[in-house]
């Protein structure tokens, strides 16, 4: 049985604030980092309040190749996630496992880790202040950034893997829980026309990457997992080389949930980013 997007009037929601990309006439930029007098973007948003789906009740039926997200059960061995020593030999081999079974690839490569931990006013990528969660919606890779990583991590063996099919699929969860503040949401692939989509410049010292960003479209259909646990995870495609129908990118965002008490711990959590190979 497949999620049907007629049925999502019987899903809990929240009408939640989330935050778009203005149209604007330059091609949007950010720096990774600052610079005295330099703005560190000239993005330009601008926020809708919309219905962000309880997937809870459907997440059985959740799909990476169709809405271009899932939740799982991850229970995880891992007892300290900022030791990296640790991350890199538990964590790592239980999250390529993870990613294995649910896209069903052949190979998988975890190239990136990012922790985020909400400093309340904190800005990111300040000095100092640990990264934040960030709270405009993206897409992690582009039609040319999505190759450009796997030249940029596989070395001498790019080409030959890019003649296949593969994906990048980030794997996100918790580090404690139940987490209340900025949850993800994430927009079902299928409802974003490839119009929506904008590429957005980010500048590092030595290279130039690039994302996604995202103008608003009444027909985009949003989703959240509300007060996740520790051992459970999301799974996020940001990007498949396929183009047969399936999922390829998928944009998401984190927002504040209106129905979270005062009181709430502020976010923790740790995303992994995976190279997954098909083979085929």
């Amino acid at each position: 049985m497949s999620l049907q997007l007629q049925d999502l009037a019987t899903l809990p929601k929240v009408d939640g604030p989330i935050v778009y990309l203005a149209h604007m006439p330059e091609k949007p930029h950010s720096y990774t980092y600052t610079q005295p007098g330099v703005p560190i973007s000239n993005i330009v948003t601008e926020t809708h309040t919309v219905e962000i789906h309880d997937m809870r009740p459907v997440a059985k039926d959740l799909s990476l190749d169709r809405e271009g997200f899932a939740l799982i059960d991850c229970p995880t061995e891992q007892q300290d996630f900022y030791d990296e020593n640790e991350l890199k030999r538990v964590c790592y081999p239980e999250t390529e496992r993870a990613v294995l079974e649910a896209t069903g690839g052949k190979r998988a490569v975890i190239f990136d880790h990012t922790f985020r931990r909400r400093v309340w006013d904190g800005e990111d990528r300040a000095p100092g202040v640990p990264r934040q969660p960030v709270a405009r919606i993206h897409g992690d890779y582009t039609e040319i950034s999505g190759p450009q990583r796997v030249r940029d991590v596989m070395g001498d063996e790019a080409e030959e893997l890019l003649k296949h099919r593969f994906a990048i699929v980030n794997l996100w969860r918790p580090i404690t829980g139940p987490l209340m503040d900025a949850p993800l949401a994430l927009c079902h692939a299928a409802t974003v026309a490839t119009e929506d989509f904008v590429t957005h410049d980010l500048i590092y010292r030595d290279r130039v990457g690039e994302i996604y960003a995202l103008t608003y479209n009444p027909a985009h259909q949003w989703f959240y997992a509300p007060a996740m646990r520790t051992d459970e995870a999301l799974l996020l495609k940001c990007f498949d080389s396929k183009r047969d129908g399936r999922a390829r990118f998928m944009p998401h965002t984190s927002f504040e949930d209106p129905t979270a008490p005062a009181d709430k711990l502020p976010r923790e959590s740790i995303e992994l980013r995976v190279l997954v190979f098909f083979g085929d």
